[in-house]
């Protein structure tokens, strides 16, 4: 009886060196990217493949392979002292848990003007720099950052660099599991293709008693890079007490990316079945203490399996054998 329970609970339960110098401009306010305090890195105004009088967040280069791309960075010094601002090109990369990081190695493919800036008081500078795209370059996107830095402080300004040629937009989803402790989903998402890409998460999932229900849906906090791999977890809340359930994930990007996943995972109180599993066990050893006991009373009285007839039959049998005796000793 106890199996069949556990049973049934078990079942239900991812360049050139430009040769012009930094030109001295006044110092205006834009969207740059601060460096700490009193001066501020940002793309200049009106440069790049997609020039914009506005104002760019990031620059954004493409060419073909064996080609030089240029464009210019705007440093900004509001403040009362001159500052000298180093400048290098990083390659980008995923951190393994998601994140954007630079790597401390310089980008060969990038090449300020200058490496070393001193932008005067009130001033800003303008420095160009150049990236060179080798020639067996690989088509699709290359991130990269300007960073900056000066007095303990640095500033990156993202470098979004596409090589001409075919590009693919590709992603799988691996490694999924069913952290049932912290009640979390543990998943890998692989960038399989050659373009950057911002994961969109569904999750739902399939219960033997819970169901099907929809667990998550929403746009990763995650840029994935070509060719990167990030470990992932989402929440789930609510898990079931007492269940069988799978997970299916569902990852989409642009460019038609797609991939999917599932897990498993049973859920069982043990704590609860090792107090049934007490309960139980106590019940039945108290009724097998009732029944030795029983047993051993029935021993001590007479056969529990005589008749009430023949206990009467047997008292007259004894009556009848001594009553002659004594009318023959009265006659």
């Amino acid at each position: 009886m106890l199996t069949r329970t556990i049973r049934s609970a078990v079942l239900t339960a991812a360049v050139l060196l430009c040769s012009a110098g930094p030109a001295l401009v006044p110092a205006s306010a834009a969207g740059p990217a601060s460096g700490g305090p009193g001066w501020t890195a940002a793309p200049a105004t009106g440069g790049g493949t997609r020039p914009s009088a506005d104002g760019r967040p990031y620059f954004y280069l493409e060419g073909a392979p064996g080609t030089v791309l240029e464009d210019t960075l705007a440093l900004t010094n509001p403040g009362k002292k001159p500052v000298t601002v180093r400048l290098r090109g990083a390659e980008a990369y995923n951190t393994a848990s998601g994140g954007s990081a630079l790597r401390a190695a310089d980008d060969t493919w990038i090449t300020p003007a200058a490496r070393t800036v001193k932008v005067p008081a009130h001033t800003g500078a303008r420095v160009p720099f150049s990236v060179t795209v080798p020639a067996t370059a690989e088509p699709g996107d290359h991130p990269a950052a300007i960073v900056a830095s000066s007095g303990g402080h640095q500033a990156g300004v993202r470098v979004q660099l596409r090589v001409s040629g075919p590009t693919l937009s590709a992603l799988t989803v691996e490694d999924v599991r069913v952290d049932k402790g912290p009640g979390l989903i543990r998943y890998t998402l692989v960038n399989r293709g050659n373009t950057t890409l911002t994961p969109h998460l569904d999750v739902r999932a399939d219960g033997l008693v819970s169901g099907a229900r929809h667990i998550a849906g929403r746009t990763l906090p995650v840029e994935l890079l070509p060719g990167r791999r990030v470990q992932l977890t989402e929440k789930w809340p609510h898990t079931p007490a007492l269940d069988s359930a799978s997970v299916h994930l569902v990852v989409t990007a642009g460019g038609g990316a797609r991939g999917t996943g599932s897990a498993s995972a049973v859920f069982v109180p043990w704590w609860r079945l090792a107090g049934l599993v007490a309960l139980v066990s106590a019940g039945t050893a108290g009724w097998f203490a009732v029944r030795r006991r029983r047993a051993r009373g029935t021993g001590a009285g007479p056969d529990p399996y005589m008749s009430d007839s023949d206990t009467e039959h047997s008292g007259d049998t004894s009556h009848t054998d001594s009553e002659p005796a004594t009318a023959g000793a009265a006659t």
